[in-house]
Parts: C-alpha cells; sequence; structure tokens
C-alpha cells in the first residue's frame, strides 16, 4: 500500500492560510466573487440587487475587504452623480476556478449531505 503525502495543517489561530480563507469565505464574498466573475464589471447597486438578504453596508463591507486583498478592483469616475464600477483582478480571476469547482463539488453532494445531516439529527 502507498503512503500518502501528508500536508502540515497549522493550527495557530494566527495561521495564514486561515487568515486567508476567512477573508473571502464568508457568507458573501465568495458570491460577490462569482457574480463578477460572470459579468466582468458591476456598479454597486447591481451587485446589491442580485444577492437578496444582503444589506448595503455589508456590501460595502465585503466589497473593501475584497478591494483591501487585492481581488476586486474598485474605480471611480468623477461624474454626477459618481459611478463606480467594482471588477475581478488578475488575483481574483485566479481564485475563480477555484470557487467555482467549490460549487460544482457543493452542487454535486449537496443532497447527500443533506441526507446526512438528517440522519446524524435523529
Amino acid at each position: 500500500m502507498e503512503k500518502s503525502k501528508s500536508v502540515k495543517i497549522d493550527v495557530d489561530e494566527n495561521c495564514p492560510v486561515r487568515g486567508i480563507l476567512d477573508r473571502f469565505g464568508d457568507k458573501w464574498s465568495t458570491l460577490i466573487l462569482l457574480l463578477l466573475g460572470e459579468s466582468s464589471v458591476l456598479r454597486f447597486n447591481e451587485i446589491y440587487k442580485m444577492i437578496p438578504g444582503i444589506s448595503q453596508k455589508m456590501l460595502t463591507v465585503s466589497l473593501k475587504t475584497l478591494e483591501e486583498d487585492g481581488l476586486v478592483k474598485r474605480t471611480v469616475y468623477p461624474q454626477i452623480p459618481p459611478r463606480v464600477d467594482y471588477e475581478l483582478t488578475p488575483r481574483g480571476m485566479s481564485l475563480l476556478p477555484h470557487i467555482q469547482n467549490l460549487v460544482k463539488w457543493a452542487n454535486e453532494n449537496r443532497l447527500n449531505i443533506l441526507q446526512s445531516r438528517e440522519t446524524h439529527r435523529l
């Protein structure tokens, strides 16, 4: 039997990988990244209308966090009323296939996972 390669898992709360995954793995950021991946460039209100249940404040915070991490680019056009566009950066684009694969996996396994959860509740 072939020995599998082990991956070192850092359980330290300051683990850089956990810190990065926490930033875009929240409730809303993944959805924002997927929307921007599909639409290329969106304005704030367009994103807001596409995500039911998100507040304007939470959308603002999520976009700012994604921008700070270099995943989303914010462009402000000096006009009245002000126009602000959001789009994925090259770093955000490089993350997109991984998120899309996770979405595909979740869709393929959703029913079995829900069934397992139900079995464990009994």
